[in-house]
């Protein structure tokens, strides 16, 4: 595996390359960093050049100026830089796998730059905006602000774990994080909490262009998440660019058992 870190405006992306091959970038959510696909990418290494990255403002991509909303917009132009620097082009583009508000960024990753890409695999994205109970999510994204200025991380988080209410992750295998990679989510949280959360929840898929590009949009769920939130969100987006989900196995966080995830990512990047 080989480590890099790359200039953008406003910060410094610390990103992994493994194996060699086609182009595979996957885009973590939530307080994830690269360490958390690290069993999907070794996996997948030999056959694809696997692309992980920490996210602006988490973990080691530090920003250079002041702490701010980290908008979804941005957050795609940094995968774009970072496909643009190991050597994606037109000639050679890329697949994406994105996971959680990773499958959001790689949504606008497809809208913003698709000359760069051949296939997004968009994992159980939170585009809550898209549901029939969106007002509901609205006002709970209102009420993880409210928790944020009133108490702190904590508060926020509690409001938003309770409201989401996922289990399907429960009984999952999977390697346990290592003792860094778990201080290092920890420290991502109040990024989280009170710099992804409010722009992340907001944001709306431009649906017009996805069902235009020429890039093949695969909304996907996991097998063991059925009625939670990002899983109703994924199933919506599927019916709303006419397609079928594709069923990954495990929870919203099924690729922590890396072996059998690999098998259906191969399968659905054909």
């Amino acid at each position: 595996m080989k480590t890099e870190k790359l200039s953008v405006p406003g910060a410094t992306l610390y990103y992994e390359v493994r194996g060699s091959g086609p182009v595979l970038l996957l885009i973590c959510g939530g307080i994830y960093d690269a360490e958390g696909f690290a069993g999907l990418a070794d996996e997948l290494a030999a056959e694809r050049t696997v692309v992980t990255y920490d996210r602006r403002g988490n973990s080691r991509s530090a920003l250079t100026g002041p702490p701010a909303q980290l908008i979804v917009e941005e957050q795609a132009d940094d995968a774009y830089r970072i496909l643009g620097a190991v050597g994606v082009t037109e000639d050679e583009p890329a697949d994406v796998f994105g996971n959680s508000s990773g499958a959001t960024i790689a949504l606008e990753l497809a809208t913003r730059h698709p000359e760069m890409l051949r296939t997004v695999v968009a994992h159980e994205p939170p585009v809550f905006e898209l549901l029939p109970d969106l007002e509901h999510w609205r006002a709970v994204m209102g009420q993880v602000a409210e928790a944020y200025r009133d108490g702190g991380v904590g508060p926020a988080l509690e409001t938003f774990r309770t409201a989401m209410d996922m289990h399907g992750d429960d009984n999952a295998q999977g390697t346990p994080p290592s003792p860094e990679f778990a201080a290092r989510m920890g420290g991502n949280l109040e990024t989280f909490v009170a710099s992804e959360i409010p722009p992340l929840g907001a944001y709306v898929p431009d649906l017009d262009r996805l069902r235009s590009l020429p890039v093949r949009v695969v909304p996907a769920v996991g097998s063991a998440s059925a009625g939670e939130p990002p899983n109703r969100a994924g199933l919506e987006l599927a019916a709303r660019l006419e397609k079928t989900a594709e069923v990954f196995p495990g929870g919203h966080g099924g690729f922590g058992d890396a072996a059998p995830f690999a098998r259906r990512l191969r399968e659905v990047l054909g």
